[in-house]
């Protein structure tokens, strides 16, 4: 684990945006009980003895003509998420840390799991050397500790290079390595603030003489328990990999993830396409061991000046052909500036399902318009149209008709398999809502004689039926919002003198057992046949 520490992060990022702060005393500040108080200095101001906390108009004492600007915790919180996102190129499972453990002075820092990663950059030393080198370019002092729990990660990122400056050791003060089984050894000689205690707490610790984790560790738990509760024993727990500590990334971990990191920035779309191009054959190869297909794929560009780009596409259908998936980012690569350079493209595959090979018959006619071609087709519709303009229809379990279907955009997953197909013939065309007939009857239930719909009547040459359709139980609302619930319907197939075929039906059952006739019953035209 790595916890990548920021320890100027509020001014650095006003400095990002006003270059010439760099290098300049500045400070933000906060409304504290009605005065203005110095939330965070910058490293000049720092140097120059001001501290955090400290009110207003003592810093311009010290510093005469100093700069204040308000102090901005939600930019400060939205821009070290944006950091994170991009810390994305060196490892999927990247995380903010809680902004309630930063210390106080405007510092940040983020979370880093780079389990089985650091191989792909020389090493774990060599990682925290590219880290520290990529944020200074991105203009942040940072500085990283790599340890086997979070807990000490934390501790040794913020004041392991304390400690080392106190011993004289000439160790890179970037950051700290502590080796597997190492953890003991290098939290003991750390002040206690290294476990994230609260400042009462160390306080309370301080005046009782014990100063640095090593004093805790050789004292009994019971009475640190009963005088500050479980606070230090679950830290020292957690640091020491007792005790298990939950860290939420900021992106789920993507099991279908490709990356090309060039020697140097790629500024040219033609050069993003050969990325491009090499990452989904990549893919494609992975995608084929597991027999899998792709039905979405995120294209992420980090660039040189910290921002991340993203281009993404959806299929129809699971695919993994890696000239198919190239033509549909192609549209999306021409909206794509490099700005500055890009040192890193990953691509990733958040959805994935099954995608086994297809036995088509040599002398069958699907070789000309094989199920891959009309998937092709729809993919360029939908990623040119966009993914909700393109739909298809899903089938429901349902026996009302106009329950019975959907439709839906053509990239959304879900069943479109049905039970056993209607034996009587459907439609061509059903009505968005049945419409209300007037209808007469040679006996009460048997068909209509002849009908009036959208105000013109109709005499019935042919009728057949009746199909009868009950509702499922557990509906009690009409689909169509009729201020009454459903019932039985009676359906009819009828043909007109003038040859118009009809399909309408008959609400509710005419005679229930025990029960009187129910008179008038509606009726209803639901559909038109060819």
């Amino acid at each position: 684990m790595i916890s990548l520490w920021f320890p100027n992060f509020a001014t650095e990022r006003l400095s990002r945006k006003e270059p010439t702060l760099d290098g300049r005393p500045f400070v933000t500040v906060a409304a504290v009980r009605g005065g203005l108080r110095v939330a965070a200095p910058s490293s000049a101001a720092e140097a120059g003895g001001i501290p955090p906390g400290l009110p207003l108009t003592d810093a311009r004492a010290r510093i005469p003509n100093l700069k204040a600007f308000p102090a901005d915790p939600v930019g400060d919180a939205r821009a070290l998420v944006r950091l994170a996102e991009w810390c994305g190129a060196y490892t999927p499972w990247t995380a903010p840390e809680d902004t309630g453990e930063a210390l106080e002075g405007g510092g940040a820092g983020i979370w880093l799991d780079v389990t089985g990663c650091a191989h792909l950059f020389g090493g774990e030393a060599k990682l925290g050397r590219v880290l520290t080198v990529r944020m200074r370019r991105l203009g942040f002092t940072a500085r990283v500790g790599l340890a086997e729990t979070p807990g000490a990660a934390w501790a040794v990122a913020r004041f392991g290079d304390v400690e080392r400056k106190r011993k004289g050791s000439r160790q890179d003060e970037a950051g700290r390595i502590v080796p597997p089984g190492g953890v003991r050894t290098a939290l003991t000689p750390l002040p206690v603030m290294a476990l994230r205690l609260p400042a009462d707490v160390v306080e309370g610790l301080d005046g009782l003489g014990l100063r640095r984790v090593g004093d805790l560790l050789n004292v009994p738990r019971g009475p640190l328990t009963a005088r500050f509760g479980e606070v230090i024993t679950r830290r020292l727990d957690q640091a020491l990999g007792h005790a298990f500590e939950p860290i939420s990334p900021r992106l789920e971990t993507l099991p279908m993830r490709v990356r090309v990191m060039p020697a140097e920035p790629l500024g040219q779309h033609t050069d993003i396409a050969v990325g491009l191009g090499r990452l989904l054959r990549q893919l494609e190869g992975r995608l084929r061991r597991k027999h899998l297909g792709a039905r979405k794929l995120m294209l992420n560009l980090y660039h040189v000046d910290g921002e991340v780009r993203r281009a993404s596409i959806g299929t129809s259908r699971p695919a993994r052909d890696s000239d198919h998936l190239f033509r549909l980012f192609a549209e999306r690569l021409e909206g794509l500036d490099p700005g500055f350079g890009i040192e890193a493209m990953v691509l990733t595959a958040p959805v994935t399902e099954p995608l086994s090979a297809e036995q088509i018959p040599l002398a069958s006619r699907r070789l000309r318009t094989a199920p891959a071609d009309l998937g092709a087709f729809v993919d360029r519709l939908q990623n040119r149209l966009g993914a909700g303009n393109v739909m298809r229809f899903d089938l429901r379990e349902s026996h009302i008709p106009e329950r019975a279907a959907a439709t839906v955009p053509v990239f959304h997953g879900g069943s479109s398999a049905s039970s056993a197909p209607a034996t009587c013939r459907r439609p061509v065309r059903l009505l968005p809502r049945p419409e209300n007939i007037e209808a007469t009857a040679m006996v009460p239930d048997g068909p209509p004689a002849m009908f009036r719909w959208r105000r013109v009547l109709y005499r019935t040459a042919w009728a057949e039926g009746p199909e009868r359709i009950a509702p499922e139980w557990w509906l009690k609302v009409a689909p169509w919002n009729a201020p009454w619930d459903l019932e039985t319907r009676d359906y009819y197939r009828l043909e007109a003198v003038d040859g118009a075929r009809f399909w309408v039906f008959r609400e509710g059952l005419y005679r229930m057992a025990g029960e009187a006739p129910r008179d008038p019953l509606l009726w209803y035209l639901h559909g038109l046949f060819a």
